[in-house]
């Protein structure tokens, strides 16, 4: 057996151990929070008043406008020399769901936009209130049209926690780095990772082109109905 590739099919239990323990789970807790702050940033800036439109404005243009990895340094090396001691991984939960929320934010902003205020209309004809309306008839129609976008932004942030390695993160990029620094082979592990990288990807990827088919589809069928 050659000699590289004995050394992936070695190093590959823990890199797949590192991707299930830290990688995955802070990939799916980040997206969640993430959302959940994006979805209220969104409708804080569509119809809150205006100091809180100002103060979301703000929120998000300094989580898109700075990079993440400095985010990430920012909260777990900068915060302990005020007081704010965090362990790596609830630093990068802490990062990636600010990060996600400002980018998800904008993303279901412009969907809801995007429902026809007519929609609206219809739905306080027959008596909803604003939050029945907007729970019952906008979101679920926004939340068509945002599927891809965000789908999209779940699968970079899959790739993106890689940077957790930076502030030590045992997830699967920091787990490659460990075992190259015993075995002085850093082009095979590192190609190890990216290749583990590029399947979570694909299969995300084919799950995200089935869901937006199916979207579809539905959509088409409440338009004939219809």
């Amino acid at each position: 057996m050659p000699h590289w590739l004995q050394l992936m099919l070695e190093s590959l239990p823990s890199l797949l151990w590192a991707a299930l323990i830290f990688t995955v789970p802070l990939t799916l807790l980040s997206f969640v929070l993430g959302l959940t702050v994006g979805l209220g940033a969104a409708i804080a800036r569509l119809f809150g008043p205006k100091p809180l439109v100002a103060l979301v404005r703000f929120y998000v243009w300094i989580f898109r406008g700075t990079p993440l990895l400095v985010q990430l340094f920012l909260i777990f090396y900068g915060l302990p020399s005020a007081g704010i001691l965090l362990d790596a991984f609830t630093a990068a939960l802490i990062g990636f769901t600010l990060n996600i929320g400002a980018y998800t934010s904008e993303i279901i902003r412009a969907a809801i936009g995007s429902v026809p205020k007519g929609q609206w209309e219809a739905a306080y004809s027959i008596g909803m209130t604003w939050s029945q309306a907007m729970r019952r008839t906008i979101l679920p129609q926004a939340g068509r049209v945002a599927v891809p976008p965000l789908s999209n932004t779940f699968i970079s942030l899959v790739k993106d926690t890689s940077l957790a390695a930076a502030i030590t993160v045992p997830e699967m990029f920091q787990a490659a780095q460990r075992i190259v620094a015993t075995t002085y082979e850093p082009l095979i592990l590192y190609v190890e990772a990216a290749i583990l990288y590029l399947a979570m990807s694909s299969v995300l990827s084919a799950l995200q082109t089935r869901l937006e088919e199916r979207l579809n589809r539905y959509g088409g069928f409440l338009e004939a109905r219809s």
